[in-house]
């Protein structure tokens, strides 16, 4: 069995696995992914969050989880990883310690400007963005939005936003169970645009936009279902008219009715709408018409350094 490793990615929404290896051209090459959603950030907007009770012991039961899938492919080095919602928490510690305790392994917390960074060298590794050469990488998580600039495919620009969903959705939606209002939307927009502009992100329309994480993925899924088709069969490239009519379409329903989307993971139906209005305020401040999906993000970054030092 060729050499590999394992990176699980404890976020603030879900909790990924990636088990790669060097394949014969150099190229990195995935054995094993798998996503489990977990939600383990709630009340990531308090002014000094905590990891809830409830919301440790499912991330423990996921990561577990996953470490058993992994376990067949004798990984030579397994790194577990933590963002946002452990790296702001009040008690991340703690969690680090019964993660320790219930698994063995110790969690790295990464800086903002380590998960931007190796977000950014996940996306180099992938095959289908080879062709780009000036870009931006948007990738959404419930935490924090990490943004990064590519000229000349090296990263200029590489920035940690407390944007994620989930701590927008907490801050600016009073009632996720309803229906997204006109208000909602707007505020979520332009808390997002004063981000990004306080952040000092200026964004050109020249250069193309990749988007990473759940949010991209799901809507290729919600698109996907409504023909049959995976959502690894439908095309990378999501149109900014294509989540204006995906969140005009969600919006005005409950949570219960969203829950029923197919395509749409119940466990995100209550977020997504948010995560649909955080792409709009990228978009419109960009003066982007679509967004290019990629799976290649942080774990494949960090994989890609592990396989480095073997």
């Amino acid at each position: 069995m060729r050499p590999n490793v394992a990176v699980l990615d404890i976020g603030s929404n879900s909790i990924k696995v990636l088990v790669a290896a060097r394949a014969d051209d150099g190229q990195l090459q995935p054995l094993l992914h798998k996503s489990l959603d977990a939600r383990i950030s709630a009340g990531i907007s308090a002014a000094q969050p905590r990891l809830s009770e409830d919301g440790m012991t499912r991330g423990i039961a996921a990561i577990r989880e996953l470490l058993a899938l992994v376990a067949p492919h004798a990984p030579t080095r397994i790194q577990l990883v933590a963002t946002s919602a452990v790296r702001d928490a009040a008690n991340g510690a703690e969690f680090r310690a019964r993660i320790l305790a219930a698994t063995g392994h110790e969690v790295r917390i990464l800086t903002g400007e380590e998960e931007a960074n190796s977000i950014g060298r996940g996306l180099t590794t992938d095959p289908t963005l080879a062709a780009l050469r000036n870009f931006y990488v948007f990738d959404l998580g419930g935490g924090s939005l990490e943004c990064l600039a590519f000229r000349e495919r090296r990263i200029e620009q590489a920035m940690s936003l407390q944007l994620g969903c989930v701590r927008l959705m907490e801050k600016l939606v009073p009632d996720a169970s309803a229906p997204l209002s006109a208000d909602s939307r707007a505020a979520i927009a332009a808390h997002v645009t004063d981000g990004i502009r306080a952040a000092g992100l200026r964004l050109d329309s020249n250069r193309a936009a990749v988007g990473t994480g759940g949010t991209v993925a799901t809507v290729r899924a919600i698109l996907g279902a409504r023909s049959g088709a995976a959502m690894e069969e439908t095309p990378a490239w999501v149109t900014v008219a294509q989540l204006r009519d995906l969140l005009d379409l969600l919006a005005p329903m409950t949570l219960e009715t969203r829950r029923r989307v197919p395509g749409l993971p119940p466990g995100r139906a209550d977020v997504f709408p948010t995560a649909l209005v955080t792409f709009l305020a990228l978009a419109a401040e960009g003066g982007f018409t679509e967004f290019q999906h990629s799976v290649r993000n942080l774990r494949y970054g960090l994989a890609a350094e592990l396989l480095e030092s073997l």
